[in-house]
């Protein structure tokens, strides 16, 4: 069985990891965890250990393993595979805006990712527009970078029975309140169906947008806001929904995703609205379950919400048929499977 070192100080139930974690072992690697004390000292340490494996992962957000992780597997002579989800240069400059993009830090940062990223011998994206974006901005060759989509946990997220109010229908966002969302987008697009009142709006979560969310949505009776939930009780809440929201904003970084709660909420069999993308598969957008929409739009947003009102509640099997048809595990399977083929990895 195949070894493969899970490297660097991750957060293990972060979803992304989780279905990784999954994924791997579905495909028959055994997993050792190595969390170092010192992120730039860890090749020390692993020497120190007598650690051994086939393959070096550095999961998700953990840039700063990754430059100790290639020393170690170097020496070892075994590949090294780098999962980051974002570009660190990316969300300094364009998310969070903290550095200017012709700014002496910024371009500091990009050598400093480009380095890391180069020391890789496969750098893993989540989208094929977020691989496009690492190869051209960081001069990555395509056989060094594969996709594997986000997915949804299983069999944590699939469709479950809920009780549903006979006369509303309710549209559901939930997440981190991020600008990448577009949250005022669903809040405007709620105040153009106000005259429909059977439609009700719920955004449930919290971070840095929430509050002027919450300012922007007051006086609006259709809107209402809900704390976060619990990871393993978001299944539950996601079925008591008839229609869930996917991401708006008009950002380079919101073309380029396809958000957690898009797959899971397929998965539990629930219709998605979402911001037209060119992340998702080709034809995807001839399926039902699935309607895109253009960015940072709100009149096409309630339009769409208006529409699909009527009938939403026929759409969960198809929902859940097009999650199953494109982002279910085997899918996913597939797509690491590819990715490991490259490094040399046969089937486990």
């Amino acid at each position: 069985m195949p070894k493969v070192i899970w490297w660097g100080r991750s957060d293990l139930d972060y979803s992304r990891n989780r279905i990784c974690r999954q994924l791997l072992q579905a495909l028959g690697y055994q997993l050792i965890d190595f969390s170092p004390r010192i992120s730039a000292l860890a090749d020390i340490e692993a020497q120190l250990k007598g650690l051994s494996a086939d393959l070096v992962w550095v999961p998700c957000f953990r840039h700063r393993d990754v430059a100790s992780a290639a020393r170690w597997a170097r020496k070892k002579n075994i590949p090294l595979l780098f999962d980051p989800l974002i570009s660190a240069w990316q969300k300094q400059v364009y998310e969070r805006q903290k550095i200017r993009a012709d700014g002496l830090a910024a371009r500091r940062l990009l050598n400093r990712e480009s380095q890391w990223l180069h020391s890789a011998d496969m750098v893993l994206l989540d989208t094929e527009p977020q691989r496009q974006m690492f190869m051209q901005r960081f001069k990555l060759s395509a056989a060094k970078t594969a996709c594997v989509y986000v997915g949804a946990e299983q069999p944590l997220f699939t469709p479950i029975a809920a009780e549903r109010s006979p006369a509303a229908i309710e549209v559901l966002f939930y997440g981190s309140f991020i600008a990448l969302h577009g949250v005022q987008t669903v809040i405007e697009a709620a105040r153009l169906t106000r005259q429909h009142t059977h439609i009700r709006w719920v955004l449930l979560g919290d971070g840095p947008v929430r509050a002027s969310a919450q300012q922007q949505a007051v006086g609006l009776g259709n809107v209402d806001f809900e704390a976060s939930v619990p990871y393993r009780q978001l299944p539950q809440r996601i079925a008591q929904a008839d229609l869930v929201l996917g991401v708006f904003g008009d950002s380079e970084k919101a073309a380029q995703v396809m958000p957690n709660k898009v797959f899971q909420a397929l998965a539990c069999g629930r219709p998605v609205i979402t911001r037209a993308s060119a992340a998702y598969p080709a034809d995807i957008s001839k399926q039902h379950g699935l309607w895109q929409i253009e960015a940072a739009n709100p009149k096409a947003l309630s339009e769409a919400v208006v529409q699909w009102s009527d009938c939403a509640r026929e759409q969960g099997q198809a929902a859940h048929t097009l999650y199953a048809r494109y982002f279910s595990p085997p899918q996913l399977q597939q797509q690491l499977q590819t990715a490991l083929h490259a490094l040399g990895f046969v089937h486990a």
